[in-house]
């Protein structure tokens, strides 16, 4: 399963700390952010995505975060 998001992080250092955060309550998944994309897209890859939980999250943390259809 893929749940693909669109977010307003614009810079990898950035990134990688949300991509730690959210590893250390989704251990299991693939998580990465594809900042080059217009839409600064945030994938998460795996069995057990929450998708409010990881909007929830990111939203914690200053930052927009909505499911991209």
């Amino acid at each position: 399963m893929v749940e693909v998001f669109k977010t307003n992080v614009l810079d990898v250092e950035r990134s990688n700390l949300l991509v730690e955060r959210l590893l250390f309550y989704f251990p299991d998944n693939k998580i990465n952010f594809d900042l080059q994309d217009c839409d600064k897209i945030l994938r998460v890859e795996g069995e057990n995505i929450l998708p409010g939980r990881i909007m929830e999250l990111l939203n914690e943390e200053g930052h927009v975060c909505e499911i991209l259809y």
